[in-house]
């Protein structure tokens, strides 16, 4: 049931569109979506795949994940890079952004320019710094040998390795020099997070000030909120301008927790995201993290020496049908936060949303949101 050389439309579909949910029709024609409507397709268009009313929402952007498959980022090697970005586009994640960890200097401008020769390509939306300008205390999963202060000269040879690919690097406002990084990374369209760290709320605050627009993985790896010290958390949740990451597996946030970034963020604040690593998609064992040895027991990524949690197994569909079912979001918002929230986070063009003129990436998902179907680029990945 391959796609035809005109195009196809689908029909009978209840889609998610910007505009809340339609149950009408999509058109997808020359890898982009030509048009959408509700109620009976106009004729004379490409040929009709009737989806018995299933859900059809934008593919899902990632734009923190560090691999899956058995392969991660931090390889180094293109064709592991293109390994992760292939397992995610099959099950629903068209659009991924490698994310690195804290690495020596010269190990991570080696990592940077293996992932520009994917991103060259089209395969890969980016590149993620996430680290190593972060806190020792707030590591996680991150060799704290190999964490340091930011620097303006590391930071730009980084950039010149990634060729015009890097899109979001974390710091942690309370080092030296972490207002200098940010600015800079702003300067340079690079989106700045804040991260891994033990900022007070008004450090916090001044780094969104400076520039900084993401709060990483909110929750994990940082200071806690507190009443009279509320931390980066409630620095966070009370900008309009942050977006905030959401790691929705069951295990890094407890659905209650969830819940409050929902309802304090809303809905156009807040990206679903994976930290997913190697093990996604290989169930339980040894595997390993930049230089850390991590053990998967039960779906759960640990460092075994600590039982500190280091990423997950999901792929972000599971976050989305989690988000509705553990969380209590409406769906809607749920694929919103895996798919336009995300790409507007880092400048992702053309993806996100189901809207005309927009790449025809699309996840088809039956009444128990389970992914039956997927098209990148207006090609079928999975077939329905």
């Amino acid at each position: 049931m391959g796609q035809g050389p005109t195009g196809t439309t689908l029909t009978n579909a209840r889609l998610l569109t910007p505009h809340g949910v339609r149950a009408g029709w999509l058109r997808a024609e020359d890898g982009r979506i030509n048009a959408l409507g509700t109620g009976e397709a106009p004729s004379g268009g490409p040929p009709e795949l009737d989806l018995g009313g299933q859900w059809v929402m934008p593919g899902c952007v990632d734009i923190h994940i560090h691999g899956g498959a058995g392969a991660a980022f931090t390889d180094a090697d293109p064709e592991r890079a293109l390994e992760i970005v292939r397992f995610n586009r099959g099950h629903g994640v068209t659009t991924v952004v490698g994310g690195l960890v804290a690495a020596a200097p010269r190990d991570t401008l080696d990592q940077i320019a293996a992932l520009a020769e994917v991103a060259d390509a089209g395969e890969l939306a980016g590149i993620y710094l996430e680290g190593p300008y972060i806190a020792k205390s707030k590591c996680g999963a991150h060799d704290p040998a190999l964490l340091r202060e930011p620097d303006l000269a590391e930071f730009a040879a980084m950039l010149k390795a990634g060729r015009g690919h890097i899109r979001m690097i974390t710091v942690a406002p309370e080092l030296p020099g972490a207002l200098e990084l940010i600015r800079a990374a702003a300067s340079e369209d690079v989106v700045a997070a804040v991260g891994h760290t033990e900022a007070t709320y008004d450090q916090t605050r001044a780094a969104f000030d400076a520039g900084a627009t993401v709060a990483t993985h909110i929750y994990n790896q940082m200071r806690p909120l507190h009443h009279r010290e509320p931390g980066p958390i409630a620095a966070a949740l009370n900008d309009e301008r942050v977006t905030v990451e959401l790691i929705n597996d069951g295990v890094h946030v407890h659905p209650g927790a969830a819940a409050l970034v929902f309802a304090s963020a809303g809905a156009e604040r807040v990206a679903l995201v994976t930290d997913a690593m190697a093990a996604t998609g290989l169930g339980d064992g040894e595997y390993t993290l930049g230089r850390l040895r991590v053990r998967v027991v039960d779906g759960q990524a640990r460092i075994p020496e600590t039982g500190q949690i280091a990423s997950s197994t999901i792929v972000l569909p599971d976050a989305v049908r989690r988000a509705v079912h553990a969380v209590g979001v409406r769906l809607e918002t749920a694929a919103h936060a895996a798919t336009a929230v995300p790409a507007r986070a880092l400048n992702l063009p053309h993806v996100g949303s189901l809207t005309a003129g927009n790449r025809a990436d699309l996840v088809v998902l039956d009444d128990k949101l389970e992914v039956t179907a997927v098209m990148h680029r207006g090609a079928w990945i999975r077939e329905p």
